[in-house]
């Protein structure tokens, strides 16, 4: 019996139960490094079907190796924490915990993974040895993946593989493509003081919400002319605060939003570009300013053996599969394994082909669950066709 065929039968008898894993999951939410009951539950599944999971040091996440230590071992990771935002899908199985929401899909990851690696180590035999990493934290920056090597995820492990959730991709479909795939993410924050005044003597302070528009629109501006262009760099600001009064110049305000680009060399010198930046901006408007700047990750670059791998995987779990995708603008911190070894990420398709495509974080976002079994045997493929590379 080839592996494929062993998930197969593997998921005859329990695709019910990956569904029910994930919807509760779903329905008890744990934001980053709080992780503590979707790790239980991982571990007593796991344990429960004769397998030796490790908890990762910091309390939250854990690890999985099945088979045998003189095979060659690749690994499969998923995340699994949520957001900080409301849930408004109007499901049976919605959030119970109030501002928590799995509006990402890291509990269809999360199902997916204990899905796989038990369909695994139901197997007669593996052609390569499997490390499952389930990781914490992907939402904060710069990510739990750190957390997770630092731990030993990746020690004697070849290749390292992941699936993503894409609600523009319809179920039954998955998608990957070599080279970036995501793109790097920096968070940033600029406080600036002043004096503050009586708006109509601006002259004699420092105009603070003057100072913020000119940010707002010029450390945009300048970057657009200061990057090439081809980076697809994008510098976008989600938050801004100031004042109380329209005839008031307040004495405090706060400007914060993501810079995102393609290239790994951008990112490596964006952080002392903005900075130069902004203070260039400030500078003739006598106002102070404290620039925190938040390193986040770098690109996921899928390498080329790696992309063969999923490309040979996807096309064994059906015929029309395949399909093709894009370097996306999110942030996502599968790079930081990337980093380390070879490896891929790919595309799963989430929509069911009828309604709106949602997006990510939306508080309405929500799965096909179909999409759940066509994860488990994109992985289970990708431990067949890697015998042949490693």
């Amino acid at each position: 019996m080839s592996l494929a065929d062993s998930a197969e039968s593997w998921l005859a008898a329990h695709c019910a139960d990956v569904v029910s894993w994930r919807r509760r999951i779903h329905a008890h939410p744990e934001l980053g490094r709080q992780e503590h009951a979707t790790t239980a539950f991982v571990y007593e599944t796991l344990t429960a079907a004769g397998l030796a999971p490790k908890i990762l040091p910091g309390g939250t996440g854990l690890t999985c190796d099945i088979g045998p230590d003189y095979l060659a071992r690749i690994a499969l990771r998923a995340d699994m924490d949520a957001l900080p935002m409301l849930e408004n899908t109007g499901l049976a199985f919605a959030s119970e915990v109030p501002g928590v929401a799995h509006s990402c899909g890291h509990d269809a990851h999360t199902a997916i993974l204990l899905g796989a690696g038990l369909a695994l180590a139901a197997a007669p035999a593996l052609p390569v040895a499997v490390r499952l990493v389930f990781q914490p934290a992907e939402e904060l920056m710069p990510g739990g993946a750190l957390d997770a090597i630092a731990a030993g995820a990746l020690d004697g492990v070849s290749r390292i593989f992941a699936l993503h959730c894409d609600p523009r991709l319809a179920v039954g479909k998955v998608a990957i493509t070599p080279g970036p795939i995501t793109s790097a993410a920096d968070w940033m924050s600029v406080t600036l003081a002043s004096p503050g005044g009586h708006t109509s003597r601006p002259h004699l302070t420092g105009d603070l919400v003057y100072a913020l528009g000119a940010l707002i629109t010029g450390v945009p501006g300048v970057l657009s002319r200061r990057l090439d262009p081809r980076d697809s760099t994008v510098m976008v600001w989600g938050a801004v605060n100031a004042g109380m009064a329209a005839n008031a110049i307040p004495q405090s305000g706060t400007l914060s939003g993501t810079v995102r680009t393609a290239s790994r060399e951008a990112w490596r010198e964006m952080e002392a570009l903005v900075r130069e930046v902004v203070a260039a901006q400030l500078a003739t408007l006598n106002v102070e300013h404290t620039l925190t700047y938040t390193r986040g990750v770098p690109p996921v670059v899928n390498d080329e053996i790696s992309t063969r791998i999923f490309t040979h995987a996807i096309e064994s779990v059906g015929p029309e599969a395949l399909a093709d995708t894009r370097q996306s603008g999110g942030g996502e911190d599968f790079s930081w394994y990337l980093e380390e070894v070879p490896g891929a990420m790919a595309r799963l398709g989430v929509w069911s082909g009828i309604g709106p495509q949602l997006d990510l974080h939306q508080p309405n976002f929500d799965i096909d669950e179909r999409a759940l079994a066509i994860g488990v045997r994109a992985f289970v493929g990708v431990v067949e066709q890697s015998a042949a590379f490693v």
